[in-house]
């Protein structure tokens, strides 16, 4: 494994994953699967925000890892490796979301379906659930974008083509949600 690559915990270090995708294109499966070990939280996440349904998610984020394979010779270093590898999830989630048409609350399974670090206990997990409940898709998924991938704010504004001042706008109004919800107060 690549030393100068961080864990799926932390941000991705752009260099590392440059390397990865050039070595990618060269149809080196080694660095294939090492992208996969330090993207595939922050991709799930994304492709979760926005299909809202597990099994969904995982496709897409497989797809996302095919759709990499394919096309890495293509990758040009515009912005950072993590927000292109975001767009490609976001842009088949989009399809798969045209495909199916789906929308509504995770369920108890779909959120145990979630990849994480660090275990959290039901109690926490039906809070946070309820937490994120309350935001709307929008502001769901610049929160979750943020927290799971550790991108930054104006990666996220890049990434969704939104101006930074309205991801940092939804951030805010999402954090003043979350915690009204998690106070038990549902007047905002």
């Amino acid at each position: 494994m690549d030393e100068t690559l961080q864990t799926s915990e932390q941000p991705q270090a752009p260099a590392a994953l440059e390397k990865l995708l050039v070595r990618i294109a060269q149809r080196d499966t080694q660095a294939l699967a090492e992208l996969y070990e330090a993207a595939r939280t922050p991709v799930y996440a994304m492709a979760l925000a926005c299909l809202r349904n597990a099994d969904d998610a995982q496709d897409v984020t497989q797809d996302t890892f095919v759709r990499v394979w394919e096309s890495a010779g293509q990758y040009k270093p515009r912005g950072t490796p993590m927000a292109w590898l975001m767009t490609v999830a976001r842009n088949l989630a989009r399809m798969k979301l045209r495909q199916t048409a789906r929308a509504g609350a995770l369920t108890e399974e779909e959120w145990n379906a979630i990849p994480a670090d660090a275990s959290l206990g039901l109690e926490d997990r039906l809070t946070l659930q309820s937490a994120l409940g309350a935001l709307e898709d929008a502001e769901r998924q610049v929160v979750l974008l943020h927290a799971s991938s550790g991108l930054k704010h104006r990666e996220i504004a890049q990434l969704l083509g939104l101006p930074l001042s309205t991801v940092l706008s939804k951030y805010s109004r999402a954090l003043k949600k979350m915690r009204a919800q998690l106070e038990g107060d549902d007047a905002i």
